[in-house]
Formats: C-alpha cells, sequence, structure tokens
C-alpha cells in the first residue's frame, strides 16, 4: 500500500477513493483529488516520464478526449488523468505545481465535478494500463458526520442537487456517517462497489436500512434503492470533504427539484440502478 501524506492531501477540499464505476477505485487503488480551481496542482513530485492524448465514451457534456500523465516519483510511477497536460516529458515537477487544466472527460458521469485522478504503480509494471495500480493510504482522519436524510437544496444540476445536511465541520475532512459511525465514500449504490474511510468489518447501514458489507475498508453494496421526496434516485454520491459539504443526490435521468426545496431521503431494500 502507497501512502499520499496527509499534508498533500490538505491540499484539496475534497477527495474520494471509490466514487467511480472504473475498476481502478474498486479497492481504493486510486483517488480523485478536487481542486479549488479548474487549475491542476500536482499530488506529486518527480520528472515527467511522458502525456498521452486518449479517446473518450462520447457524451453530451463532454470533450472528445482525456489524457494521461505519467510522473516519475523514483519509488514510484504515478499515473494522472483528467488533466490537460502543461507539462512535457523531462519536466521536473514540485507538489503544487501546475500540471495543466482540468478537463470535462467522458470518463466520469454528468454530475461529477471536475478532478484529478491519480493511481500510483511500481516501475516495472505497464503504467499505460488502465488497471494495476496499487492501494493507497490517505495519511489523513476523516470524521463520520450523522445524517437524518434531510437538507435543502442548495445547488442542482441537470443529474444532480446537492443538499446543505449534514453539517460538517470547519476544521478537518468528513463525510456522511453509516449508522454504525463509519465515514462511507462511493457512489451509493449506482456503482458496484463503495468504501468506508476507516477501518470496519461487517454489515454498513444508512438511514436505517442495510446498505452493504464491509471487509477492511472495501464495501459491496446491497441491492437498495434511493428515494428523495418520493422520487427515485439513481442514488448518493459519497465523498470526504473539509470545505464544500453535504449530501448529493444523484438522478441520471434528470429530476425537478429546485434550489431552495426542503428534500428528505430514504433508502429501502429493492432493486437498484447499476451504472457500472
Amino acid at each position: 500500500m502507497v501512502t499520499l501524506p496527509g499534508s498533500v492531501v490538505s491540499r484539496y477540499p475534497r477527495f474520494s477513493l471509490y466514487n467511480s464505476p472504473y475498476p481502478a477505485h474498486d479497492t481504493g487503488c486510486a483517488v480523485d483529488l478536487y481542486p479549488e480551481t479548474n487549475d491542476a496542482p500536482s499530488p506529486v513530485a518527480g520528472e515527467i516520464i511522458d502525456t498521452r492524448t486518449v479517446s473518450c465514451p462520447p457524451k453530451p457534456y463532454a470533450g472528445e478526449h482525456d489524457h494521461l500523465i505519467l510522473v516519475d516519483m523514483g519509488e514510484y510511477v504515478a499515473r494522472i488523468l483528467h488533466v490537460d497536460p502543461g507539462v512535457e516529458p523531462g519536466d521536473r515537477v514540485e507538489v503544487g505545481d501546475s500540471l495543466g487544466e482540468m478537463v470535462r472527460s467522458g470518463f466520469f458521469g454528468q454530475w461529477v465535478d471536475n478532478h484529478i485522478h491519480l493511481g500510483v504503480r511500481e516501475p516495472t509494471q505497464n503504467a499505460y494500463r488502465a488497471s494495476g495500480s496499487l492501494p493507497l493510504h490517505l495519511d489523513v482522519a476523516v470524521t463520520g458526520i450523522p445524517w437524518d436524510g434531510t437538507g435543502t437544496v442548495v445547488e442542482t444540476g441537470p443529474t444532480h442537487v446537492q443538499l446543505d445536511g449534514p453539517e460538517g465541520s470547519e476544521r478537518g475532512f468528513v463525510a456522511i456517517a453509516a449508522d454504525e459511525g463509519v465515514p462511507l465514500d462511493g457512489g451509493l449504490p449506482h456503482y458496484t462497489g463503495g468504501g468506508v474511510l476507516a477501518p470496519h468489518e461487517g454489515p454498513v447501514s444508512l438511514l436505517g436500512t442495510r446498505v452493504g458489507a464491509a471487509t477492511g475498508r472495501d464495501t459491496t453494496w446491497n441491492d437498495v434503492q434511493v428515494v428523495a421526496n418520493r422520487t427515485r434516485a439513481t442514488g448518493l454520491s459519497l465523498f470526504a470533504s473539509r470545505e464544500k459539504f453535504g449530501a448529493k443526490v444523484v438522478f441520471h435521468e434528470g429530476h425537478t427539484f429546485e434550489e431552495g426545496e426542503e428534500i428528505e431521503v430514504v433508502i429501502r431494500e429493492g432493486e437498484r440502478l447499476v451504472l457500472g
């Protein structure tokens, strides 16, 4: 397992190890880091090995291309996605240096904000392949915040609403807590796997319904449904944040909610909508 220091993680207001349909995130082998602006500050130091441009799945809200940046960290090789490179092979970067501008990628859902994807490989591994990154440990504490399922809509997009609850903390990273108290991460239940951001073994529940089971920090979701004011949602987008925090409810086929509207989310057993 590779450790990303707390001094690095804390440069970003928000992160997620599991909130993605792609295999690299299934066991926390990659992290999505959300900067304050669309500039992409490097989460690693080292020499740029290579940059590549790749085609994206076609999406009406995204560009046609994404990009890969490989960085020689010495002991490891960093694999960074979703950034239009402002660097070239042979350049040296330090933590916090700009790698370029983030791109709106067809590899993530419309409700997902622009972010830096980071995975780490052994130097002997093929860094161009999508799978194979090592498990990541983020050396920060995340506090689980209890939530009763209610909140006021403070932001809307075509396929999501952001609620103002639960209340977070002015210091450190927080995430919505399971009924067992552990902070949750991932797309519940629309991505096949999720995680807990503190060690936990056994059942995981939220809002009184069992939503899965954890082994270590990896979580397998049960078949459950998320409902907001009697409207079926795709799920909850769960993450850790130290600034902009609140429940994000996903509706991949759209919704009619407006800012200022009060919402109550319930979770019930039933066949889920799976997006990956």
